[in-house]
């Protein structure tokens, strides 16, 4: 079956892909069911639609066919708020993702928001009411029921019209090439855990000495290993906090184990004495450095902040591009420091691609006060050269 839902993708250079699964109580999601829609003249619509079940034991599935697809440059690989889905897939399937389409990127391209929901966009967009009710039922109990397979197969049958319709209104305003260099971010979605970022994450890491930062490091290690083990999050484990006081404390004995708030009583009975060997054995670990310091806000940008927000919501309504797409309130303070600061801005999306097309370059000759802002007759602003 792949192979055929593939050859035919790879003949028209299309295929729309969704996924169902599980993430509650385990260490990385579970691919419960993938939905995959391709050009066919003589299916409903101009379309077949497949539900394929990795969990099905009486089917073998061989992704290999689809995943090759989904590697294929020359495949546009059409999603819907696709992050999950394309981390999901690039792990369990062992593939890499290119040329992905989301559309609900695109939607923020066209007036619909930033976070437009399937549902939703499917019937601004299409004019097609879906039925709903079956998102969060358990996808990874068999068998499935008639309405989950009919409510999976639905978002994938109408992903190709939505991409295509989206496309097209894209086309018309010049932006398809936007949706598309936005829609590379999905693309390079990930979920796979590392202890080392775990440990950069910790909550209150800055307020540890050094040695109390060697003894959080080796926790966060000790704790992926065994969460990986028993297919449950960290937390599950040990809790963030939890493993902060772990680490500022280090408790030698049972007893003091027992006086740290938080920890799970399963871990304090079955793995008490591994855990104080951990913190005992930290000591003699070499430090990780001390997190940087936080950049400090000057106050006296904030007005300058504020302005910059002013611009980018006029041009967001002037464009029907999101605002929360063009730039967020902390991006563009850090804008407005590397521009006083006198530092090329590198790395602030607000100067690159897209954005500095639509608003980056008139952002930065503002904050050199190169441009004016004033207020026209009918309210609107008024950006023009100083």
């Amino acid at each position: 079956m792949t192979e055929a839902i593939a050859k035919r993708a790879s003949e028209h250079g299309r295929l729309a892909i969704d996924t169902e699964f599980v993430s509650e109580r385990r260490y990385q999601a579970q691919l419960c069911l993938v939905q995959v829609a391709v050009p066919d003249a003589d299916g409903p619509d101009g379309v077949r639609t497949d539900v394929l079940d990795p969990l099905d034991p009486a089917v073998a599935l061989d992704p290999g066919p689809l995943a090759r697809v989904l590697a294929d440059p020359a495949v546009d690989v059409i999603m819907h708020a696709g992050r999950q889905d394309v981390a999901i897939l690039r792990r369990t399937w062992d593939t890499d993702i290119t040329s992905v389409f989301d559309t609900q990127v695109a939607a923020g391209f066209l007036g619909f928001g930033n976070q437009e929901g399937y549902e939703s966009l499917v019937r601004g967009a299409l004019g097609v009411q879906l039925k709903g009710g079956e998102g969060f039922t358990r996808w990874d109990k068999r068998p499935l029921t008639e309405k989950q397979i009919s409510y999976a197969a639905d978002d994938a049958r109408l992903l190709l019209a939505l991409g295509a319709e989206l496309e097209r209104r894209l086309t018309e305003k010049g932006r398809l090439e936007w949706a598309r260099e936005e829609s590379l971010l999905v693309q390079a979605s990930r979920d796979e855990r590392s202890p080392e970022r775990a440990y950069e994450r910790l909550p209150k890491l800055a307020r540890l000495d050094a040695g109390q930062r060697a003894a959080a490091r080796r926790l966060c290690g000790w704790r992926e290993r065994l969460a990986r083990e028993a297919d449950r999050p960290p937390s599950y484990i040990v809790p963030d906090q939890a493993l902060i006081e772990l680490a500022r404390r280090r408790p030698r004995d049972r007893a003091a184990l027992e006086s740290i708030r938080g920890l799970p009583q399963q871990t304090l009975h079955r793995r008490g004495a591994d855990l104080i060997e951990q913190l005992e054995t930290s000591r003699d670990d070499p430090p990780p450095p001390a997190p940087p310091a936080a950049a400090r806000r000057d106050p006296a940008e904030a007005p300058l902040v504020s302005l910059a927000q002013a611009v980018v919501r006029h041009r967001s309504m002037e464009s029907g591009v999101a605002t929360e797409l063009i730039a967020t309130q902390s991006e563009l303070a850090a804008l407005v420091g590397a521009i006083r600061r006198g530092t090329d801005g590198a790395g602030v999306r607000a100067l690159d691609g897209w954005r500095r097309e639509l608003v980056g370059d008139e952002l930065r000759e503002l904050i050199e006060g190169r441009r004016t802002v004033s207020v026209a007759t009918d309210g609107g602003l008024i950006v023009t050269p100083a």
